[in-house]
């Protein structure tokens, strides 16, 4: 068994692996102006660091690395609120190290600022409430495969979990990219708002993935709690 502080700590690496490399590959297309993988190559690099971090470090805290998938936990009462609490702030402060970490390393004027440091945005005439729905749907989805995929017991990982929640990332990524650019976690959108101090639509990327996240007692309703 893992103890409180190497749970908050495995919440805290995975989801500054995932800020880090998610950003930070929006930055590089950027820098590399379109002649890197594009929307693709950004999903792929999203949806590899969830698989791989997933992988590494769900059996400690269960990889939940989303606000969106804490909350599912909470309200199916597999996480007190004091754990979720805890969670969700591990999160975000592994977040926002990595976006300021981003900001400190990367050219400023070549790959950071062009793209407020990865910070999702909506695209033109791409207005908030279908923006809001859409986040929504792709991280029901997200959601919805974690706990499908996750053992009962504390939700200790298994690679093909990890690599399931990853392939929901890329496939979302490349849905609903060029829209609202894919957050599906409210910390992907809140961290480089943060550290580039843009914060256009940024209720969009809370309200919608939370929403997402009652996939959880969606999917306790239709097939109830798997067994330990």
């Amino acid at each position: 068994m893992y103890n409180t502080p190497q749970k908050l700590a495995a919440e805290f690496l995975g989801t500054f692996a995932f800020v880090f490399f998610s950003a930070g590959a929006v930055c590089a297309e950027r820098f590399l102006q379109g002649a890197g993988g594009g929307v693709l190559g950004i999903a792929l690099t999203a949806g590899l660091s969830i698989a791989i971090f997933s992988t590494a470090l769900g059996s400690i805290s269960g990889a939940q690395f989303n606000p969106a998938i804490t909350i599912g936990l909470w309200i199916t009462k597999r996480v007190n609120t004091m754990e979720a609490f805890g969670y969700w702030i591990a999160q975000i402060f592994g977040g926002v190290a990595a976006a300021f970490l981003l900001k400190a390393i990367l050219p400023r004027d070549e790959a950071w600022q062009p793209v407020l440091g990865g910070t999702p945005d909506l695209a033109r005439d791409f207005t908030r409430l279908p923006a809001i729905g859409l986040e929504a749907l792709i991280t029901f989805f997200l959601v919805f495969v974690y706990f499908a995929t996750r053992s009962e017991d504390e939700f200790n990982s298994r690679a093909s979990s990890g690599l399931a929640v990853g392939l929901i990332y890329t496939l979302g990524i490349l849905v609903a990219g060029p829209f609202t650019g894919a957050a599906l976690n409210p910390v992907r959108a809140f961290a480089p708002a943060l550290a580039s101090t843009h914060w256009a639509n940024q209720g969009v990327y809370w309200v919608g993935p939370l929403i997402g996240g009652l996939a959880g007692p969606i999917y306790d309703a239709l097939y109830g709690k798997k067994p330990a």
